[in-house]
Parts: C-alpha cells; sequence; structure tokens
C-alpha cells in the first residue's frame, strides 16, 4: 500500500477565514458594551415602533368616535332647523291671512322669522367648522 500524504491546505481556504486578532480583555470588553448597546438601540426602535402603531391605532378610533358624535349633533341640528322652517312656513300662511293686504306687517314677521333660523343655521355651521379645524 501507498503511504498517505497529507493535504495541504489550499491558499483559498486560509484566505476565507477570519483572521483570529488577538483582543486585549479591556477591547473584548468594550466590543461587548458595543453589542450590548446596539441590541438595545434594536430593542428602543421596536419599542417606539409599537407605540406608535398604538398611538395611530388610537388617534383613528378617537376620529371615528368624534365623527359619529359630530354626525349625531348635526342630526340634531337639523332637526331644529327643519322645526324652525315648518314653524316659519307656518306663521307666513297665518300671517297673509289674517294680514289681509297689509303685507309690510306679514313680510316683516317673516324676516324676523327667517332672521333666527338664519343665525341658528350659522352657528350650526360656525360649531362644526370650530370642531373640525
Amino acid at each position: 500500500m501507498a503511504k498517505k500524504t497529507p493535504r495541504k491546505r489550499s491558499g483559498s481556504a486560509r484566505a476565507a477565514r477570519r483572521p483570529t486578532a488577538v483582543m486585549s480583555p479591556e477591547a473584548r470588553a468594550a466590543y461587548g458594551e458595543l453589542r450590548q448597546g446596539v441590541a438595545h438601540l434594536e430593542r428602543s426602535i421596536a419599542q417606539i415602533q409599537r407605540g406608535l402603531r398604538k398611538a395611530e391605532r388610537k388617534i383613528e378610533a378617537d376620529a371615528r368616535a368624534r365623527a359619529r358624535e359630530l354626525r349625531r349633533e348635526a342630526q340634531v341640528q337639523l332637526g331644529a332647523l327643519r322645526v324652525k322652517r315648518r314653524r316659519a312656513a307656518r306663521s307666513l300662511k297665518e300671517l297673509s291671512a289674517a294680514a289681509g293686504d297689509s303685507w309690510r306687517d306679514v313680510k316683516q314677521s317673516a324676516d324676523e322669522i327667517l332672521g333666527s333660523a338664519r343665525a341658528t343655521a350659522n352657528e350650526v355651521v360656525e360649531r362644526f367648522r370650530s370642531a373640525l379645524r
């Protein structure tokens, strides 16, 4: 039998290995602290991202709740305006029937009723505009 010769390592295998640098204990400790600092920063970033997502969800939920509240309030205010409109129309009919030819009185009463309704409508619109700002 032939004698086995030891295999030589190729130069590329040696180059692929990372050279082991001898570090002092202080350097090793500093390197470990840096790795821990990086890991801590990664955890902090993840925690901040979770907090931001949670805050976004809360803001969106609050906005939806506020929108529902504003819609309910708008329906109530619109109902009140419709009542005022019906009253104004009814008053106009009654006044025109009662006034006969004195249209000046009818117009003055109607202007007062309509002015009150317009003022209420303007207040409602302004309240909703300020709520949306």
